[in-house]
């Protein structure tokens, strides 16, 4: 008899391939034959109803059936048998089968075993909730018993050995083409590709092992499930094969694994597979990542660039929506979403890679959609994370989306768990900006209050011209009209109509660069009579002023100037622009200036003290002709003495020290500094000598000059040169300066000088007086920018050079010593805290100019002290007989 080949689709039940019979039997021939290519033989057919053939079955690897199933032990053999007449074939199978059967009975195999066997089967799912909760975090293992389509298709779910799950469930992460059907008695037609689909699935999974995760339920209560078969996910397979499409509300379901179905699909529509086959990428102008600067912060998804070569465009964050201002729920969340990112981004550098363009809808023009890193972080995911916006859902041909999508799904589903931002329940509380520039009434009564103040922190809300600010004042909840002192700016356009100054548009666009919604910090001087408050801005702890004239963008306005007292520092900036021929000075001819008869308009020189005739007496600087006022900032307080170490203040000292530093320390850190000095620990430097010594607080580098050694313990007293301040530092943490050429003081002279108060007699002698004065001095200005009055400039030490000063005596004034904001005179002060009495014997220049005025104040001050037992005083006058 002939015999023919075919592959096994399925096993209808357990004896061959045609009657009904228990579970253990149709899968011990489902994994036998399923999926695998047979041989078999027909012995005979019974015609009547359905045609059914009887024969045999030989397997890949020799074994026949039904002989193999009856040696194990899962199938019978018939009882009726022998009543037909059989063929001699048949005759000597038959007798096979009886034997192989008595020995299966024999050995207890298959269903002779005698106990179990019974399959609890359910096919309802009563409460799916629960049940997923119970199986969503186990691996299962499941037989597909029918493909319904692509992503839907009937499991036995094996939830323990004897109880068993008949279910439909969906494949989880996709959507697959829908077969036709018969809804409501209308027939619906295929999608397509949908039976191909049907059939791709069908081909591998039916009837085949498969592992299957739940994790999570349909609307309709279904299970959804991936569904992975030993070589794989069978979500993956259809969507490389184009036979599928990625479903988004599946994306927070399947967290990191939704990444690897993404790339699936994305290599169908790169090779045009299946549905894709149309499939035209999207066009994006530019396309490529961008470097560009935060310049403003339009709305919480909407930013505004400014890219390198200047220009500036605005974009929109990917797949993400702010808080709607107009909805009830989600507007109170719009400012502070805005405050949220204008706090991150604004003037940080960012990268910006395009993923699309969205079309001009609503009175919005054409706008690219952004996916925005800012040190290395999704700007859009912060914001989502923080309840801050909502995640786009789009349509299933809409590809102009984040390549993060999923990422922002899943933030979205834990904002809203943890009721973040927007999500929740509590609305935050509106804060309202009081205007205090909309009256002059209003103005004077904000500005006595900020004027009390010192660098107020702000926010610049507006920039309406290159010296003119609408600022915000979070902690007063204010909002005022702010003008720069000092200068004077062109005006630009306020309308298309309107013709701008010269420079007047460039200064403002360089205001707006600089300025807009950045974080500041104002100085109020006073009023103008349109309700402004006038006085000094500060852009990263700079005069924002200063920084216009350098800029060539505004002249000194003088009068100002010298009111706010950043006379010099504003006349230097100007004079800076000039020789630089930058801005309205571009042209500037010094010459014909002069000729013009103008002298320029730099700050006057500080003039030294000169006697009342104008001679100086003997080398040694006297009594002040005009007062020379210097900013600076108290470095030290010597213990012993109330010495003073002090810096000048001023951009270029100070730009030029903290550059030096930054070099110092970065030059010292390096590895190749410290590997070639690690040998000098065990050498003493030498005294007198300009060293890099390790400070023991902040254990960083500093340029120090070595004033002795010890060489039992291997230390050296230090003086560190450009704060005043010594220590012992161990040998180890001392090495040589380094480059002179870039460190020593010939690049940049020691910044701290010696200083002394005028007037001020200390009491040396007593340790518990000294020790009290130096704690005043302390907690009023070191650490702090006063102004100090120079009344007199010692004689230089040899080799200190041309024009060097040695010690200064000045009377140091805290601009905002007392508790109303008004200037105190610490050396006046520090006598009238019994800290100090005024000199008995003066010195010459004390005796000059304004010294005795002076010296008659301090003892009335003294006197008041002496009277209420402050200080040394509390025994008594000690200068009494």
């Amino acid at each position: 008899m002939s015999v023919s080949q075919a592959k096994v689709k399925s096993v209808l039940s357990g004896d061959t391939l045609i009657l009904p019979f228990a579970f253990h039997s149709r899968d011990f021939l489902r994994k036998l034959t399923v999926g695998k290519v047979i041989q078999f033989n027909v012995l005979y057919s019974i015609p009547t109803g359905t045609k059914k053939d009887y024969g045999t079955v030989i397997l890949q690897g020799g074994e026949q059936l039904p002989e193999a199933a009856v040696a194990e032990g899962w199938v019978k053999v018939r009882d009726d048998s022998r009543r037909k007449d059989l063929s001699d074939e048949s005759e000597s199978l038959l007798s096979r089968l009886e034997l192989q059967e008595n020995k299966a009975k024999t050995d207890g195999r298959g269903i002779w075993a005698g106990q179990g066997g019974i399959i609890e089967t359910s096919h309802d799912l009563p409460d799916p909730k629960t049940f997923l909760e119970t199986y969503s975090s186990k691996s299962l293992d499941a037989i597909v018993e029918r493909v319904l389509t692509g992503d839907r298709m009937v499991l036995r779910l094996a939830l323990s050995p004897s109880k068993h799950l008949q279910t439909i469930i969906t494949v989880a992460g996709i959507r697959a083409p829908r077969r036709a059907n018969t809804a409501e008695g209308k027939e619906q037609a295929a999608e397509p590709l949908a039976n191909e689909s049907h059939q791709f699935v069908e081909s591998r999974l039916l009837q085949r092992s498969v592992k299957v995760s739940i994790i999570g339920l349909t609307p309709q209560n279904q299970l959804i499930c991936v569904v992975k078969h030993p070589n794989g996910s069978i979500a993956d397979f259809l969507l490389k094969a184009g036979l599928a499409k990625c479903a988004d509300f599946h994306s927070t379901l399947l967290g990191a694994e939704m990444k690897t179905l993404r790339q699936a699909e994305q290599y169908a529509k790169d090779n045009r597979l299946g549905l894709h086959k149309g499939h035209v990428e999207s066009k994006v102008p530019g396309g490529n990542e961008i470097d560009a600067t935060v310049a403003r912060i339009v709305r919480p998804d909407t930013l505004t660039l400014r890219l390198k070569s200047g220009s500036e465009k605005t974009v929109q964050l990917s797949s993400i929506r702010g808080p709607k201002p107009k909805d009830e729920k989600q507007g109170p969340f719009d400012a502070e979403a805005k405050e949220f990112l204008r706090k991150k981004l604004i003037g940080k550098h960012v990268r910006a890679t395009t993923d699309g363009v969205k079309p001009p809808s609503e009175g919005y023009e054409e706008r690219e959609v952004v996916t925005i890193m800012a040190n290395n972080k999704n700007v859009a995911l912060m914001l989502v994370e923080s309840g801050y916006a909502s995640v786009v859902r789009h349509r299933k041909d809409d590809s102009d989306r984040s390549p993060y999508y999923d990422e922002l799904l899943a933030a979205e589903e834990a904002a809203q768990s943890g009721q973040k931002g927007m999500w929740s329940p509590k609305s935050p509380a509106a804060k309202t900006y009081q205007d205090y520039s909309e009256s002059l009434q209003k103005a004077k009564i904000q500005s006595s209050v900020l004027q009390r103040q010192k660098k107020v922190p702000a926010v610049v809300d507006y920039v309406k011209s290159a010296s003119r600010f609408t600022v915000l004042i979070p902690r007063e909840n204010a909002k005022l009209t702010f003008v720069l002192s000092g200068i004077r700016a062109p005006r630009s356009a306020r309308n298309p109509t309107e013709k701008a100054e010269p420079f007047g548009q460039e200064a403002h666009d360089f205001a707006n660069r600089r300025c807009l919604q950045r974080d500041v910090e104002i100085d109020v001087e006073t009023t103008d009579k349109q309700g402004g408050f006038i006085g000094v801005l500060f852009v990263n702890r700079e005069n924002f002023a200063k920084l216009l004239l350098e800029e060539g963008y505004a002249t000194v306005h003088a009068y100002s100037a010298e009111q706010s007292g950043h006379a010099n520092e504003l006349f230097a900036a100007e004079e800076k622009a000039k020789e630089g021929r930058k801005g309205i000075w571009h042209d500037y001819d010094p010459a014909a200036e002069e000729q013009h008869g103008e002298a320029p308009s730099s700050a006057p020189s500080a003039v030294l003290p000169s006697t009342a005739d104008g001679a100086s007496t003997n080398g040694t600087s006297t009594a002040a002709a005009s007062k020379d006022y210097r900013d600076v900032l108290i470095t030290h307080i010597d213990p012993e003495t109330c010495a003073l170490k002090i810096q000048h203040v001023s951009p270029t000292a100070s730009h030029a020290l903290t550059s030096l530093m930054a070099a110092f320390r970065t030059f010292h850190l390096s590895p190749s500094t410290s590997s070639s000095s690690s040998s000098s620990s065990s050498n003493p430097p030498k005294t007198g000598e300009v060293v890099a010594a390790k400070f023991s607080e902040d254990r960083e580098w500093y340029r120090a000059r070595v004033r002795r050694n010890d060489r039992d313990a291997k230390t050296s007293e230090v003086l560190f040169i450009d704060y005043g301040n010594s220590e012992a530092v161990a040998w180890k943490d001392i090495r040589p300066l380094g480059p002179v050429d870039r460190f020593g003081t010939g690049k940049l002279k020691a910044q701290a000088a010696d200083a002394h108060l005028s007037l001020c007699q200390f009491p040396t002698t007593n340790r518990e007086y000294m020790a009290d004065a130096v704690a005043f001095l302390r907690e009023s200005v070191e650490g702090k920018q006063v102004v100090a009055r120079v009344d007199f400039v010692e004689k230089s030490g040899v080799g200190s050079g041309a024009g060097a000063e040695g010690a200064l005596w000045v009377t140091v004034f805290d601009p905002n010593g007392g508790g109303d904001g008004q200037e105190v005179n610490v050396n006046e002060e520090v006598v009238a805290e019994g800290l100090a009495m005024a000199p008995r014997k003066l010195k010459a220049w004390e005796q000059q100019g304004q010294g005795p005025t002076t010296l008659k104040t301090f003892r009335e001050r003294e006197d008041e002290a002496k009277g209420a037992r402050r200080g040394m005083w509390e025994y008594g006058d000690l200068t009494e007989d």
